[in-house]
């Protein structure tokens, strides 16, 4: 007798690993995220499983010694809860084709109905999630029966869900019989003494073959579910901060303009030309990413606004290396901190100014430089700016988000010469322009 029970935890754990190896291929877990599925995509995924528990039929067939090894049903059952009853219904027909070849045509009827009953239960299901969340031990579902008042629905599917598990192997059980020409196989014929802990255990093991592909898959699906919110958080974050960095651009580009619509209307009409310009561009852009030549495009136009309003007291310099024109670099990237640099190093000086700008490239780096020959940050203030700071702060953090500890930034100041702020980021290839 005991290798009877052997067998039985052989059995399980072959379903063990067959679904762990199912659970590390990145195409079938996207395939276990789709709830609704096209025809063929239902075919790719019975294929899939079709493939893997008719090997298993196939190998007891061909051992004709580990029985344990045949999961024909389960899989055929699984198929259709987690498919419908198209790819329960094709599954059992493939899974059950090295049984019908080896003289056990009986075992295409079973595993068909096996499939549809699958789909069936499926579809009584109050909702996808509650296949997951089936568990193989009754007293804890008739416990959720009457805990879960709000869900007397999803309670009622597990108990009905067990129950059709042990309908499965019933049929099998009683069509496995010898008497039958071209009977199914099943452990149940294979021993004789049927003995009421040997019937408890052959039924626990095949509810138990059904349920543990359903608890390893529905990590692997929880894994993914974490990815894709991790994600979105960043997308959200990466939004949050943008909408700060605009609007602050905006507001005093509308100020600079109402300040001249009555003593300079033609300035006026210019800064708005400017700014129509801009806002344009601003529209039309949506990638987190973009080239570098179009960023220094922006910050032209952006200055061209502020040089109407500052006039000759505001100059902009460029040493821009040919070879980091096309490197990518994230979108507004460059504006707070040229606008840090007129509101705070510039606009209190008498005498004005100069911004600088210079790029180069270091290896598969490329490093970036905003520079003016301003008022300067007093010491106390710069130990805090990177954190504090409006534009420069919202324009560290975009970088935390974007590249993680892949990216440096820091400021150098001197109250009196000037403040240059530099930064230090991965080359990015261009399908990085569609993260958004």
């Amino acid at each position: 007798m005991p290798e009877i029970y052997f067998s039985l935890l052989v059995k399980l754990g072959v379903m063990a690993s067959i679904a762990s190896i199912l659970a590390r291929s990145g195409r079938f877990k996207s395939m276990l995220m789709r709830e609704n599925r096209t025809l063929g995509q239902r075919a790719v995924f019975s294929l899939v499983l079709s493939v893997i528990f008719a090997v298993s039929v196939e190998a007891r067939i061909h051992s004709q010694t580990y029985y344990a090894v045949d999961l024909g049903l389960e899989g055929s059952l699984l198929a259709g809860i987690l498919g419908g009853y198209v790819s329960g219904l094709m599954s059992g027909i493939l899974i059950a084709l090295p049984a019908v070849f080896g003289g056990e045509a009986l075992t295409l009827p079973l595993l068909a109905g096996v499939g549809v009953l699958g789909g069936l239960l499926r579809d009584l299901a109050p909702g996808p999630e509650e296949i997951w969340r089936f568990s193989p031990f009754p007293d804890l579902n008739i416990f959720r029966f009457f805990k879960e008042t709000h869900n007397y629905r999803g309670t009622a599917f597990h108990l009905l869900f067990g129950a059709g598990i042990l309908v499965a192997e019933f049929l099998r059980s009683e069509l496995s019989d010898p008497r039958f020409q071209l009977h199914p196989f099943g452990l149940w014929s294979q021993w004789k003494d049927h003995t009421p802990g040997f019937t408890a255990a052959l039924y626990a093991t095949t509810v138990f073959a059904v349920t543990i592909p359903l608890k390893i898959w529905n990590n692997a699906r929880n894994e993914m579910k974490l990815q894709e919110q991790e994600r979105l958080l960043v997308e959200a974050r990466l939004a949050a901060l943008t909408s700060q960095i605009n609007p602050h651009f905006l507001f005093n580009t509308l100020n600079s303009v109402s300040s001249l619509i009555r003593t300079d209307p033609d300035r006026a009409r210019e800064m708005l030309l400017r700014l129509s310009k801009v806002l344009r561009r601003l529209l039309r852009k949506h990638e987190n990413f973009s080239a570098l030549r179009d960023e220094l495009s922006f910050i032209e136009d952006y200055l061209a606004i502020e040089v109407v309003r500052f006039g000759e007291k505001l100059r902009f310099e460029k040493d821009v290396a040919e070879d980091t024109l096309d490197m990518l670099v994230p979108s507004m990237l460059l504006q707070p901190l040229v606008e840090n640099s007129i509101k705070h190093g510039l606009s209190s000086k008498v005498e004005g100014g100069t911004i600088r700008i210079r790029t180069r490239r270091l290896g598969s780096r490329l490093c970036l430089a905003v520079e003016d020959d301003g008022v300067g940050i007093p010491e106390a203030k710069l130990a805090t700016l990177l954190d504090h700071g409006i534009g420069v702060s919202n324009v560290n953090e975009r970088l935390k988000v974007l590249f993680a500890g892949e990216y440096r930034m820091w400021i150098d100041s001197h109250p009196g010469r000037g403040t240059r702020i530099e930064i230090e980021v991965p080359e990015l290839q261009t399908d990085l322009t569609a993260v958004s």
